[in-house]
């Protein structure tokens, strides 16, 4: 098959994933793309131009897979020459309805910020196939129509709903975890202090207001520990960033965004535990990444987390709200005993050699 893969927003997890599929799946997948910037904008008009570079190919693909920062019913109405007979499927990464919004964005206080949920619900009902990386997010888009919908004045045909739910269904992230595998080391065996990471987005939605603090309160009661900040950074991040930088320099292994893969990778191996504390997580790259490089994770017993785990281990890596303090200060003293473990194989499953043939398949059910 020919598969036409369209993201307007071409950067960081939404590129990796494009390319992976790119280069795993038995298929020929072409790419067609706009760099990952101005993300509202690219919702808006990344359709249209988009549209302009479809309508100029030489050939038309046997399937279209979009993402979810595509307003796909534009697209299709642009290209209707040449996309009318075309299947096309919807991939969301995230979407609007449910991403916290920050209470600082101008679009809340205007309420602008329904049309860009409108465009995820057109979207989908737009589309013959919907997919999303984790049960959670799907679950909770289709929850959240119902209110969502119930704000308009009239017309709010509700039983939309029941036919984007028909067709859409759970395809989990694939990641290249296997890359991780030549920067494997043993450094932080020779560590006595357990080493924490944060290796996420420098961002609201991340909680790092209660990582950071839950650090400060640890110093204070004098337990020792070293700590590893990796993410990418905004022009403006949370204030708590520059006051976890002064105060805890003297545990600070490495701060900031790692320059290159390699660097990252060496860093997720020699940290030993992984506290989340995020409020948004539509599946969790990073905490995966992470626990592939036999990193213990402590995760928030919400969102995506615990469809990644076994029901077996829930109360090993999950905590309940007001827990985290507590059981991080255990997984510090124990820290010679949490080395030993493999989180590797619990997550395993999500690289794309063990994925691909889930995505084939599925794109062949279109065709």
């Amino acid at each position: 098959m020919n598969i036409l893969l369209l993201e307007p927003f071409y950067s960081g997890s939404h590129q990796q994933w494009a390319e992976g599929l790119q280069k795993h799946s038995k298929h020929n997948v072409q790419i067609l793309s706009l760099p990952g910037r101005h993300w509202k904008w690219r919702m808006h008009g990344g359709a249209v131009s988009l549209a302009k570079q479809f309508n100029q190919l030489e050939e038309s693909p046997d399937l279209i897979l979009a993402t979810s920062m595509l307003d796909l019913t534009t697209f299709l109405s642009l290209t209707r020459k040449r996309s009318a007979n075309i299947p096309v499927a919807m991939y969301f990464h995230e979407n609007q309805l449910t991403y916290p919004w920050s209470p600082q964005d101008r679009d809340v206080k205007k309420k602008r910020n329904n049309h860009y949920s409108f465009i995820n619900y057109a979207s989908a009902l737009s589309a013959d196939k919907v997919f999303f990386n984790s049960k959670y997010h799907m679950d909770s888009f289709l929850g959240a129509l119902p209110k969502f919908l119930k704000q308009f004045p009239d017309k709010r045909e509700r039983d939309n709903i029941e036919v984007i739910r028909e067709k859409s269904e759970v395809l989990h992230l694939g990641l290249d975890l296997k890359r991780f595998e030549d920067f494997r080391s043993s450094d932080k065996e020779k560590q006595s202090e357990a080493t924490i990471l944060w290796n996420h987005r420098w961002e609201y939605d991340k909680n790092p207001e209660e990582f950071f603090e839950t650090l400060f309160e640890l110093k204070e009661k004098e337990i020792g520990f070293k700590l590893v900040v990796l993410g990418e950074q905004n022009d403006v991040n949370p204030p708590i960033f520059d006051e976890a930088k002064e105060k805890l320099k003297d545990e600070i292994l490495h701060w900031g965004y790692a320059d290159s893969f390699d660097d990252y990778a060496k860093w997720l191996w020699r940290a030993d535990i992984l506290p989340v504390t995020s409020n948004q997580d539509f599946f969790g790259g990073s905490v995966i990444e992470a626990m592939y490089c036999d990193c213990f994770p402590l995760l928030p017993n919400r969102l995506a987390y615990p469809e990644h785990l076994p029901e077996e281990l829930d109360r090993e890596f999950l905590y309940e709200e007001g827990e985290l303090p507590a059981r991080l200060e255990t997984a510090i003293e124990s820290v010679m005993g949490i080395r030993q473990v493999d989180y590797q194989s619990i997550v395993k499953k999500y690289d794309w050699k063990e994925l691909i043939e889930k995505y084939d398949e599925q794109m062949e059910k279109l065709y």
